[in-house]
């Protein structure tokens, strides 16, 4: 990955270049990103290690989609559980004014 002056990031992923602008701010997510990508190539080259071109590509990344999925339900069922320990605690607290 190399950077150039107009604020384009090159990025080799499978021997091909790809050359991307990343939004002002953005440009360490796209690293990141291709980063992840990377390791996730590499990890499923080592898995399947007959599988190449775009056939790796695809199962790289719907293993990636597949953790993002899952992230998002652990998200949102701590989420869950954090509402319903605020609304517990708001409900204590109500009894509490309304008593005293």
């Amino acid at each position: 990955m190399n950077h150039r002056a107009d604020g384009v990031t090159v990025v080799s992923i499978l021997g091909e270049d790809y050359s991307i602008k990343a939004p002002a701010g953005q440009e360490q997510a796209l690293l990141d990103a291709a980063s992840m990508l990377k390791a996730a190539l590499a990890d499923t080259k080592r898995k399947y290690p007959t599988l190449i071109g775009d056939r790796l590509l695809v199962l790289a990344a719907m293993n990636l989609c597949s953790q993002q999925i899952e992230m998002e339900k652990q998200h949102r069922a701590e989420l869950d559980r954090y509402q319903e320990q605020v609304s517990a605690t708001v409900e204590v607290i109500s009894k509490t004014i309304q008593q005293a």
